[in-house]
């Protein structure tokens, strides 16, 4: 057993302090991200683990004291590096407007910050539970749509198996009982994150082998993924045996999370059977842990941090202070080429969130009709964005419009050629089969794309290299029947002018 530090041991007050203050620095610096963390996990069942897992690091830290207690900390300027690293990730995130990599940023600071005060030796001991922290950051949504398609083949076809005859379009499908989809509460993602962070935790505990921690944590992550794929099938079983008056409504989440619950208890129970001692610590040397700290080495590492905390917010403020702040104008002409513009036909619009101007037209010509949508974006922060998950085609609670189909396709927008979103929209309600074509791609300071990631790393890079961070949603569409020949056409004809009036959109 570890032997209690003695009255001669290490002098950690001085670190202790320092830690404090630095802790304090970031807080200060960074108050709002850390605010916006802690506002998700008040109000979201996602990310509301986030609550625990400080009190459970600083509870992991307190547990193993004694032998981190006996060794004398020296401060090391090498955690500086990769904290740079952090503060640049953060500068990133928040001139686009990324929540999660902002938060994730911080996170890393917090830990780079305390590893570099306490030095190597002593942040190998305290290396989980810092690590640890990073479960506190609420990422995952962008595994939404992968999760969703996943538990929508797996459904589909476990179903077929069964005998069940499945009519599908995309996350939605039909049996002879009724109408099921797949929405958000359906991918499994709070499963997931839930398994992850606490099987990690678990494993930690329960083993001392990396191998083995490795390997439960790779079952924690397949668990709850294979769980809610066999959840979702037999929700949809319990309504179509029982005539649609079982697992209805709210009740198939509780019953979701009751057989979340299962299998998690017997994930733990078969992991339990492999357990491994822990290992008895041996006493520190104090030959070598009484070593005395420099004072200049110990006051330099702690300015070095200090200053470069500050770096971030202070360059992102001088960045903010160059940004362009002027009104946009998004009147086209009244013709774009062979194209005459008139009030938009059909009642959907795009659903995208306080734009700093917007344009919603139909182009007819001779042929047929074109639908056009812009939502520009100036000045953007965390409030108005142009590249976030809420910025959609479609609501998934739309009661009239959904999406169908999705797929990438490559076309002429002007003179340029480019990759383009492909999305298929059914009107639900009519007779009709009413359906049409959406093509959505995103301008980014003169430049073209259909990424989501890639439009963040351009208006990144369109601040920091002084252009401002102006982009826009260009979004057209057309029925389905006349979409194959009249959207090629309105692209390559009117593109080249759309872009140039994208270019010069903003008040001289």
């Amino acid at each position: 057993m570890i032997q209690p530090a003695s009255t001669n041991g290490p002098n950690w007050k001085p670190t202790l302090v320092a830690i404090a203050a630095i802790l304090l620095w970031i807080g200060y610096w960074y108050w709002g991200t850390l605010e916006a963390m802690a506002e998700i996990w008040w109000r979201s069942e996602t990310y509301a683990h986030g609550l625990i897992v400080p009190p459970i690091a600083l509870w992991l830290i307190w547990r193993d004291r004694q032998l981190p207690a006996a060794q004398a900390p020296h401060a090391s300027l090498w955690f500086a590096i990769p904290l740079v690293g952090f503060v640049f990730l953060w500068l990133l995130g928040d001139l686009t407007a990324v929540n999660a990599l902002t938060q994730f940023a911080v996170i890393g600071m917090i830990v780079m910050a305390i590893m570099s005060m306490v030095g190597t030796q002593i942040s190998k001991t305290l290396a989980f539970p810092l690590l640890f922290l990073f479960f506190a950051v609420p990422i995952g949504d962008f595994l939404l749509p992968r999760l969703m398609e996943w538990t929508a083949d797996f459904t589909v076809l476990a179903l077929r198996l069964t005998g069940i005859p499945v009519y599908r379009e995309g996350q939605n499908f039909v049996i002879p009982s009724g109408n099921w989809s797949v929405v958000e509460a359906c991918s499994g993602v709070r499963y997931l994150i839930a398994s992850l962070t606490v099987g990690t935790l678990y494993a930690y505990l329960t083993y001392t082998s990396l191998k083995r921690r490795l390997v439960f944590i790779l079952v924690s992550i397949l668990a709850p993924i294979l769980a809610n794929w066999l959840r979702a099938y037999i929700i949809v079983m319990l309504g179509h045996l029982s005539g649609n008056k079982l697992a209805a409504g709210v009740d198939h989440l509780i019953y979701g999370w009751v057989f979340f619950g299962i299998v998690i208890v017997i994930m733990f129970a078969i992991g339990a059977r492999w357990a491994e001692p822990m290992r008895a610590s041996q006493p520190f040397s104090s030959t070598t842990g009484l070593d005395l700290q420099k004072p200049q080495l110990f006051r330099g590492v702690t300015l070095s941090l200090a200053i470069l905390i500050s770096a971030g917010p202070l360059y992102e403020k001088h960045l903010r202070h160059s940004n362009i702040d002027a009104s946009v104008n998004l009147s086209l002409h009244s013709m774009l080429g062979s194209w005459q513009p008139e009030p938009p036909i059909i009642e959907w619009q795009p659903q995208f969130a306080n734009p700093s101007a917007q344009l919603h037209s139909v182009y007819r010509n001779s042929e047929g009709w074109v639908g056009l949508y812009i939502a520009y974006y100036q000045n953007q922060n965390f409030e108005r964005k142009l590249v976030t998950s809420t910025n959609v085609l479609v609501t998934s609670s739309d009661p009239l419009w959904q999406i169908v189909a999705n797929r990438q396709t490559k076309t002429a927008f002007g003179d340029n050629a480019t990759a383009i979103r492909e999305a298929e929209l059914l009107k639900k309600q009519g007779i009709a089969d009413e359906r049409y074509i959406v093509w959505h791609g995103y301008w980014i300071n003169g430049h073209l794309t259909s990424s989501d990631i890639e439009a963040k790393w351009l208006t990144a890079w369109a601040m920091l290299t002084g252009h401002g961070d102006d982009g826009a949603a260009i979004i057209v569409y057309a029925p389905k029947d006349s979409a194959a020949w009249d959207l090629p056409a309105f692209a390559t004809e009117a593109g080249g002018e759309i872009l140039r009036h994208l270019t010069e959109a903003r008040a001289k």
